[in-house]
């Protein structure tokens, strides 16, 4: 309920109590005062004491059941790829990707049971807990953001996108240092109200409980450092820009069909026409992704259309579209023509969708799923930067999801992009919840590297993310349309610590969760040594 459509990124803060609270205490009884609360029902019904093994086994099995229903959830609209290729059984996508990526939270809730206080009574021991819970959540959040080329999507703190203040902290920490605060406020809400629990009795009111106020005042400094930054608004001089973005919301059973190629190259021509037709002319017309039915450079008839609509005014004009090269790899691709198509510059796509742009493991997939994804795209090796002029603009282009990849856009940024475009294709995903979560994840590019985002795409959501993360919708989706706006481009804006360093919160926190695994499977073993009596 945090992401798209239901979008109550609020809920994020209590979201994993109940599974927190299931790991720690199903089974046990748990006592304040004269009164006994029992939480579940014990493993073994005969009495004995649940060994370490099988509680890290029915904790494992929790956090993997967690894990099924979120992502499965969350995931849901994959699905709606059964319609568009006539096949019934990519319905089964979201579970099939939930039944691997629900793995990562049953490690986490197994680390949960690992390093469970024994009392919760020390404030010290009820902090590093917190940490290091919120370190291990991190840390899955990160191997799944990589491992077998990622699927980070939707990480914890990409549900407070709608609370500009407590996102501005990204600068600093990226999107790993707000999933390691909300995980952290998860953990310290169950510890401390387990805490009180079991503090009542005549000295209730003598004890300090730190750890709650520590809690409170990291996420309020946090928020006050946010609300400083809005309030200042201090952005660097820069140039104006006008822009025009075209959605042309082409369905996607439509796109690459020859038999609407000239329904499609009338629709861009008249949308294009429209821009133009306003005063002052824009000095940059985007396009989306894959916007010319066949290859821009392998078809003479979209070579022709598109050369000409750059020939129309002196405005640039970027577009998605694939190039085949003399080596006979193909590459989805983006293009920027300008001085009335007499120059060209292009960008190749660097990180490519697994099933979509490829198949991984062709030899052993091939047989299963060669059929919808024929062939694979090669990926590209270089931060390209385009530049325009005037006003001279230095910019970056990230296609489809390259946008939701914070590493690309630093990279970007590193090399001299004064502003990030993404230009994209949702409409694969028809009216589901993918086009909302691929701007959500997308829109902490722009506080990350204090850059604006453009983007452009086939069926929306189209408008501009400012650098502070809000973001201006200029389209409505699933419409055509055009819009024309003027966007004010960084001139020298200073690089952000992020941008600089990159994620460190990630690293840190797996090394942490490293140092507690191996410490505490020292000390367990030096107890089990000394212990006098041994199983």
């Amino acid at each position: 309920m945090s992401f798209p459509p239901a979008d109550q990124g609020w809920l994020a803060w209590f979201a994993l109590t109940p599974l927190v609270c299931a790991v720690w205490f199903g089974g046990e009884p748990l006592a304040f005062g004269v009164w006994r609360l029992k939480f579940g029902v014990p493993a073994d019904r005969s009495g004995t004491v649940e060994t370490p093994n099988a509680k890290g086994l029915r904790s494992a099995a929790l956090g993997y059941v967690a894990g099924l229903t979120f992502f499965t959830a969350t995931f849901g609209w994959l699905g709606e790829l059964a319609p568009l290729f006539a096949n019934p059984w990519l319905r089964a996508l979201p579970l099939l990707l939930a039944l691997y990526l629900g793995l990562y939270l049953a490690f986490w809730a197994w680390f949960l049971a690992w390093i469970k206080p024994p009392d919760f009574l020390r404030p010290g021991r009820n902090l590093a807990c917190g940490a290091l819970v919120a370190a291990a959540w991190v840390a899955q959040e990160w191997v799944r953001g990589w491992l077998f080329s990622g699927f980070g999507w939707n990480a914890l703190g990409v549900a407070l996108h709608g609370d500009l203040a407590m996102i501005q902290i990204v600068a600093f920490t990226g999107v790993p240092g707000l999933s390691w605060l909300v995980a952290f406020g998860n953990a310290m809400a169950v510890l401390v109200v387990r805490r009180l629990l079991g503090d009542i009795g005549p000295h209730f009111l003598r004890r300090m409980r730190w750890e709650f106020s520590a809690t409170v005042a990291l996420v309020a400094l946090v928020w006050a450092y946010g609300a400083r930054t809005l309030l200042r608004g201090d952005a660097p001089a820069g140039d104006v820009l006008r822009v025009a973005a075209i959605q042309a919301n082409i369905p996607q059973r439509e796109k690459f069909d020859p038999a609407q190629e000239e329904e499609i190259f009338a629709r861009f021509d008249r949308l294009t026409g429209l821009a133009l037709a306003l005063r002052p002319e824009p000095q940059l017309i985007v396009w989306p992704e894959s916007a010319t039915p066949r290859p821009l450079f392998g078809d003479q008839a979209n070579h022709d259309f598109v050369f000409a609509q750059a020939g129309r005014s002196d405005a640039a004009l970027l577009l998605g579209t694939t190039d085949l090269d003399a080596l006979g790899d193909d590459y989805n691709v983006a293009v920027l023509l300008t001085d009335r198509g007499e120059h060209l510059q292009m960008y190749r796509k660097m990180h490519l969708v697994p099933f979509g742009e490829y198949l991984p493991l062709r030899p052993l997939l091939g047989p299963i799923a060669g059929g919808l994804v024929p062939g694979d795209f090669a990926p590209g090796r270089s931060f390209t930067q385009f530049e325009m002029g005037p006003p001279t603009v230095r910019l970056s282009t990230l296609i489809c999801f390259e946008d939701t990849l914070s590493a690309l856009s630093r990279g970007f940024v590193l090399e001299g992009a004064q502003i990030l475009v993404n230009i994209t294709n949702d409409g694969w995903f028809a009216r589901s919840a993918a086009a909302r979560q691929h701007l959500v994840n997308a829109i902490f590019r722009a506080v990350e590297n204090r850059r604006p985002l453009l983007r452009c795409a086939n069926t929306g959501v189209t408008g501009l993310v400012q650098r502070t993360g809000f973001f201006e919708q200029w389209i409505p989706e699933f419409e055509e349309g055009i819009a024309v706006r003027e966007i004010t481009v960084p001139r020298e804006a200073p690089t952000t610590f992020f941008t600089r360093h990159g994620d460190l919160v990630s690293p840190v926190s797996a090394g942490a969760v490293a140092l507690g695994l191996a410490l505490g499977g020292w000390r367990r073993r030096a107890a089990v040594a000394n212990s006098p009596v041994r199983a």
